[in-house]
């Protein structure tokens, strides 16, 4: 292709979609299933300390982005701060790590929407229906970024639909409106161990839950750089987002924990394929919606949809960064002219398809595949709070004010240094157990992400003797390397 006639990035997306792309990144199947092994695990107080808690964490992140992404609006953009911030070897080994996690959650989500539809056709093999699906994420994030938007965004809006209708439906159960049952009243919150259970380990083990289910608000700092106004959209769309979430989540464990005693059995799976086990299917069982579990199954398709569409944007812009902040081969970085960059897009699949094939060819190569992108996000976060960090010194030492700011990230620098501390523990923590017990094997299953982000981090640091960039030369200039915009007028739906 001649990088002469190539097209521009096309700032197309609006704050609406921008606000569902961080919120439908974050209600997904750890929202609709996993919420009920966190009351098992630490009671209902404990998960909601710890939803709470992480949540708070996710904020900090978000608002530390949005000061970053409104002053300089990059495609891919956490890694491309990294670079500029702390060091060329961090953006590097950060960009590559979160293209690796989401060109391997691809193929991920795409086959548990096999599964998830076996649920009405048991008898077709799951891989057509994933393989339908490959074909239609490729088509919607070939088109334009207005249609993987536009397609997020309903997607994202049937999700939060999902949730409203179950806290209404939850709240009515409470009170004994719905269910034929008199009001429950608060017993389940104080039943035997509760409201606390396992203590502080308990709790601490559901931020390892909490943090995996949060995981994709940062994908609102991958898309800024296609935003409209992004001066204006980021902080709009972080604000409103942050209170949906944190609302959402500690909402909707109250009402589970309410209904659903820690000790019911069914709260313990995890599973998309056991759609009968899932807490909201309980609770509108409870209410007696006779077709509960048929709803839900359709809202966890949705769920895994919506994660894979978001997950090829994702890994294309990284993989796009990457190739603009010089970190890859340049071919990635070519825009064609609706705006997509369409080697990077293409590169994505092709691997993408080679993860999915494994699990026929090699499923234990599939699984360690699967394990390697397990503490990739909290890697990201990681990033995301020193990369800020960083700037704002950078930012003050070169004599600038900080109300030159569009955005203030809150009680800085209290924000970037809690998320750090946290997302350190939080990865420490992946499995204990298996350190205790010296379990090797799961001990590498958990945590593969580490020495892999590790080696990309040394290798590019010894092979092109990349150091800590002072404050005083750290690059604060808003124009970004090769990167051109193309801007497109829309009018907010």
């Amino acid at each position: 292709m001649d990088t002469k006639n190539e097209g521009q990035i096309k700032r197309s997306l609006q704050t609406r979609h921008l606000s569902m792309i961080a919120l439908g990144g974050s209600i997904g199947t750890g929202l609709f299933i996993a919420s009920g092994s966190a009351i098992t695990t630490a009671g209902p107080g404990g998960a909601l300390i710890a939803y709470g808690v992480m949540g708070i964490m996710v904020y900090f992140l978000m608002t530390s982005l949005a000061e970053m992404a409104t002053y300089i609006p990059l495609t891919g953009s956490f890694a491309a701060y990294a670079g500029k911030f702390v060091s060329p070897a961090l953006g590097f080994a950060l960009g590559w790590n979160y293209w690796f996690n989401a060109a391997i959650t691809v193929p991920v989500e795409i086959t548990t929407v096999g599964l998830v539809m076996n649920f009405w056709f048991p008898h077709v093999p799951a891989w057509m229906f994933s393989g339908v699906i490959f074909l239609v994420i490729f088509i919607i994030n070939y088109l334009s970024v207005r249609s993987y938007g536009e397609t997020e965004f309903w997607l994202a809006l049937i999700k939060v639909l999902a949730v409203v209708a179950f806290l209404i439906v939850g709240v009515l159960v409470i009170f004994g409106i719905m269910g034929g049952q008199a009001p429950i009243g608060m017993r389940n919150f104080t039943y035997k161990d509760a409201p606390f259970v396992h203590g502080v380990p308990g709790i601490i083990s559901v931020f390892l839950v909490a943090g995996f289910s949060f995981q994709g608000t940062e994908m609102i700092g991958i898309a800024a750089g296609e935003s409209a106004n992004p001066e204006k959209s980021v902080p709009e769309a972080i604000k409103s987002t942050f209170w949906r979430i944190l609302l959402f989540y500690i909402l909707t464990i109250f009402v589970i924990a309410v209904i659903l005693p820690y000790t019911n059995k069914n709260l313990l799976s995890a599973d998309v394929q056991d759609i009968v086990t899932s807490p909201f299917t309980l609770v509108f069982q409870r209410a007696g919606l006779a077709a509960a579990a048929s709803v839900m199954n359709a809202v966890i398709l949705v769920a895994v949809l919506s994660a894979a569409n978001s997950w090829m944007y994702a890994s294309t812009r990284m993989l796009y960064s990457q190739a603009r902040e010089g970190y890859a081969w340049k071919i990635f970085g070519i825009v064609n002219k609706r705006g997509i960059p369409i080697y990077g897009l293409l590169g994505t699949t092709v691997v993408g398809v080679l993860v999915w094939l494994t699990q026929f060819i090699g499923p234990e190569a599939y699984n360690y595949l699967v394990a390697a992108s397990g503490l990739c996000g909290f890697i990201a976060w990681f990033g995301i709070a020193i990369s800020h960090y960083r700037f704002r010194r950078a930012f003050i030492a070169q004599g600038h004010d900080v109300k030159e700011l569009k955005y203030h990230a809150l009680l800085f620098p209290f924000g970037p240094i809690f998320a750090f501390i946290l997302c350190i523990v939080v990865i420490a923590g992946q499995n204990i157990d298996a350190f205790l017990k010296l379990d090797w094997s799961n001990i590498l299953i958990s945590y593969m992400s580490l020495p892999l982000v590790l080696i990309l981090f040394f290798y590019y640091k010894f092979r092109y003797g990349s150091k800590l960039i002072p404050l005083d030369q750290v690059d604060l200039s808003r124009k970004t390397k090769g990167e051109s915009f193309e801007d497109e007028e829309h009018h907010e739906a």
